[in-house]
């Protein structure tokens, strides 16, 4: 059964199977995100966290030419060109960057075709990457003059090093599918006429999982990026003893007994 929540402004929110898909839906700018895009998601990634019934994020784009071509460019002009203008810009698009990176479920990133700039900073936020064959990635910040953030440039030297980092910032290149999976931007590229039925499949595998063991493990992922300091140890291990004191841990135990796949409630 699919449920389509009414949309906000060009972001979308389909419900299927446990899955949230969040859908970037402005095609005619290959899904660039305009500034009350950038507002809107921290929101309706909130909406999917406070659903019960999902239990994986899905980002998308609209259509098979892109993921997200990045920022809307044709909106610099006006709101970040400089000043008050840009730090108020850049203020909403990190809000926006957190609610992914922060999300307590699992996430996931559907890339096909452009994934750049903004697209491919939203994309690493994600806790896992599939791309479809035909995905083109690119960090063109340095063809625009534009300064990126030091929280971004940290995730990016989270997932792919700091020589990959180096590279795609220095040289602002146009790269595909299979040179992310090298360097382990994606976990997997797909063919394009299997990608909706393997993503479809990753994502109904992870679904088919106990959700607070998945979320005591994103947890445990979310604390470990902080500060030693800004840990909080207590809110993680009491989310391993909810496991413990589960329906669904008492479920899991009777599955394997009776060598079923086990049937999880999120309680």
């Amino acid at each position: 059964m699919t449920d389509v929540v009414a949309p906000i402004g060009k972001l979308e929110l389909k419900k299927e199977n446990h899955v949230g898909y969040v859908i970037f839906n402005n095609p005619a700018k290959f899904n660039a995100m305009n500034f009350n895009m950038w507002q809107a998601l921290p929101s309706m990634i909130q909406s999917c966290v406070d659903d019960s019934d999902i239990r994986l994020i899905v980002l998308t784009g609209a259509g098979e030419k892109a993921f997200v071509s990045g920022a809307d460019i044709s909106q610099f002009d006006q709101q970040r060109n400089g000043g008050d203008a840009a730090e108020g810009y850049n203020r909403v698009t990190e809000a926006a960057y957190n609610s992914v990176l922060d999300c307590p479920k699992p996430t996931l990133a559907k890339v096909r075709g452009i994934c750049m700039g903004g697209g491919l900073g939203l994309a690493l936020n994600c806790d896992v990457r599939i791309c479809a064959s035909d995905a083109r990635f690119r960090m063109p910040a340095g063809r625009l003059g534009l300064g990126y953030g030091y929280e971004g440039v940290q995730r990016f030297i989270e997932v792919l090093g700091v020589a990959n980092t180096t590279d795609l910032f220095f040289s602002a290149r146009i790269f595909g599918a299979h040179d992310a999976h090298h360097m382990g931007l994606v976990k997997q590229v797909v063919a394009v006429e299997e990608f909706e039925a393997t993503v479809q499949a990753y994502a109904q595998q992870v679904c088919e999982n106990a959700p607070l063991t998945l979320r005591a493990a994103k947890r445990a992922m979310l604390e470990l990026r902080k500060n030693p300091a800004d840990r909080n140890l207590n809110l993680a291990k009491q989310m391993v003893e909810a496991c413990f004191a589960s329906e669904d841990y008492n479920e899991g135990r009777k599955a394997f007994a009776e060598k079923r796949t086990p049937v999880f409630k999120g309680h």
